[in-house]
């Protein structure tokens, strides 16, 4: 009996990744493939290629998804302390605005890089956008 997998690269002939250890390293800021060298030279930007083992990174396509991400998270913990705080102590509009808005934009700064990292890092197991040594063809619209 054949046993179906989704996902991973037995089909390809390709070594597979560990997805979590590559997630992970792109989390702490490290190189997926190596888990030294770092992953950012700024604040979101990536750099071209890593310090230490040579992986090319800059051609990464992470695009919106860590931005939606942070929303979902931040937002969750937000609201939900929130709903906490609001149902505890009786607080005025401009209290909940003093301590929202702040908690909102650190927490959305201090989780986007980690999770573009962890993005970067998924793309790096799966092989995608570049990351399994191929060149991936521009897609055009077609011709009417």
């Amino acid at each position: 009996m054949n046993t179906v997998q989704y996902g991973g690269e037995l089909h390809s002939g390709r070594p597979a990744r560990d997805l979590r250890q590559a997630m992970t390293r792109g989390f702490l800021s490290r190189c997926p493939n190596c888990g030294e060298g770092k992953l950012f030279r700024g604040y979101a930007k990536t750099v071209e290629d890593c310090a230490v083992c040579g992986e090319h990174i800059d051609h990464h396509r992470a695009d919106d998804l860590p931005a939606y991400l942070v929303i979902f998270v931040v937002g969750h913990i937000v609201i939900g302390a929130f709903m906490g705080v609001e149902a505890a102590v009786q607080l005025t509009a401009w209290q909940h605005l003093a301590m929202w808005v702040p908690a909102t934009i650190i927490g959305s700064l201090a989780l986007l890089q980690p999770i573009k990292g962890a993005v970067v890092g998924l793309q790096w197991a799966l092989y995608m956008h570049g990351f399994g040594d191929s060149d991936e063809a521009l897609e055009t619209h077609p011709e009417l």
